[in-house]
């Protein structure tokens, strides 16, 4: 009858210590302050959603006014027990601060705690969200947390610990959950389904158990949807269709493209996962927890912080072996940071392209380019070795020693010869000759003639009169 079902979370409520899933610390803290007689007057649970923190304020509930309790064992046969597991028991009141936030609400609290307990041995207050709570209604709940009557027990309840006021914190025993790992979810599954009678494969399992991130109740809300549509047989590719979740084969395919180093096989099998449905984004974030598999895979070591299928994981020690460190630790720098770049990109799609293209390229070859001289100095260097090997300072020229003060006239004769020994100029390439044309050919080395210097004579007055 479909009036009578109830769903698989609420099916398989925890209803004892022994019950509590991944709450080991928590059951043994527990436990053990019952069986000693050390009951706080106020607890705090904190941790994330779906941990059990709700489902274990129950329990406590039903540990300290069991007929046999207080008791780290409640029978769940007798009545008090039985009117706490279906939330009849008037001495167990439940309050949701989120929609009884107000100083009002805590002044009632306030005035119905100093009555006594109706049949149970404690008047138990489970106050859920309590953060939800404004700063007066912390206030006026400070007192009456410090000295609640004898027979008053408080659990506070909460997933953000730090919006609550430390004066509240102080008066409290603080619990902290803790996310529930895949391999206990898996193992609660498996027990849920061997129960139900449902067929179920680890693969599948394993994928649901991701999905809930943690969370107990997620895991069983999320197993329950995919049992409706599967008419009670679970399996990897029924999970993944009915979740939207994103195939691994997609991930280990494009790893084997950019091992192969092709680009285009790499685009096609992206542009088909865009067009299944799945958001760019997902799949970025997808594939940098792919490589982060890959590597934890080297080592053996790290091979624990895998948690994936048995399959699945040997499809990552294949193509483990195949990928070097230094490719994988690349590879994750790449995703990370297209990760990081998606929100503020104008052209999503093509800043992934991009960083397909780069994984692509990470085994490429690399060609290192010839070392060719630049034009310009091809030039100059061109231009120094066609100058002639001439000095460009001219030799020191002979000074012709005077008599008493009084120039002497020089034959025509001996001026030409002083003329005929100047060297020639050096050869000289302006700036621009050098920046606008190509290099010449190598013009052959002109060697200047020997030329011999005859020292000037001085004449005499009787010498000049005769060439006159």
């Amino acid at each position: 009858d479909s009036m009578s079902y109830v769903a698989l979370y609420r099916t398989w409520r925890p209803q004892d210590f022994d019950g509590l899933v991944g709450q080991e610390h928590i059951r043994k803290a527990l436990t053990n302050a019952l069986e000693s007689g050390r009951i706080s007057h106020a607890y705090l649970f904190t941790g994330p959603r779906g941990t059990g923190k709700t489902s274990t304020a129950r329990i406590l509930a039903k540990a300290l006014n069991c007929e046999k309790g207080p008791t780290p064992h409640p029978c769940n046969t007798c009545d008090h027990c039985r009117e706490i597991t279906e939330g009849t028991s008037a001495d167990v009141i439940e309050i949701d601060a989120a929609s009884n936030r107000g100083i009002d609400e805590i002044r009632k609290l306030r005035e119905q705690v100093h009555f006594a307990p109706v049949s149970s041995r404690y008047k138990v207050y489970i106050i859920d969200e309590v953060h939800m709570l404004s700063t007066s209604a912390f206030n006026a709940f400070l007192k009456t947390l410090e000295e609640p009557p004898a027979h008053a027990i408080f659990i506070l309840a909460t997933t953000e610990k730090n919006k609550i006021l430390p004066t509240i914190l102080s008066r409290c025993q603080i619990y902290d959950f803790q996310r529930i790992t895949i391999a206990d979810t898996i193992e609660h599954l498996q027990y849920v389904a061997s129960q139900e009678g449902i067929e179920a494969e680890v693969e599948g399992l394993n994928i649901i158990a991701q999905k809930a991130d943690g969370g107990m109740r997620d895991a069983l809300s999320i197993f329950d949807q995919v049992v409706s549509s599967t008419r009670g047989h679970i399996t990897y590719a029924s999970v993944i269709e009915n979740l939207n979740v994103l195939d691994y084969e997609y991930y280990f395919k494009l790893t084997d493209s950019f091992l192969r180093q092709s680009v285009p096989e790499a685009l096609l099998i992206f542009d088909r996962i865009l067009r299944n449905g799945f958001e760019a984004q997902y799949f970025v974030s997808g594939l940098s927890t792919h490589f982060r598999n890959l590597l934890v895979c080297k080592d053996p070591s790290t091979l624990s912080l895998l948690e994936v299928g048995p399959s699945v994981a040997q499809r990552y020690g294949q193509q483990a072996a195949q990928c070097s460190n230094d490719f994988l630790y690349k590879a994750i720098d790449i995703s990370n940071g297209c990760d990081l770049s998606y929100r503020t990109s104008n052209n999503k799609r093509l800043l992934v392209e991009l960083m397909l293209i780069k994984l692509c390229q990470l085994l490429a070859p690399v060609q290192v380019a010839p070392s060719v001289a630049p034009p310009l100095q091809k030039v100059a260097s061109a231009t120094s070795s066609n100058q002639p090997s001439v000095s460009s300072q001219p030799p020191p020229a002979q000074q012709v020693p005077q008599q008493n003060k009084v120039q002497q006239p020089v034959s025509p004769a001996a001026v030409l010869q002083s003329q005929a020994v100047q060297p020639p100029r050096p050869v000289t390439v302006s700036s621009t000759l050098q920046q606008s044309q190509p290099p010449k050919a190598p013009m052959p080395r002109m060697v200047p003639p020997s030329i011999s210097i005859k020292k000037p004579q001085v004449m005499t007055e009787t010498q000049v009169k005769k060439e006159t």
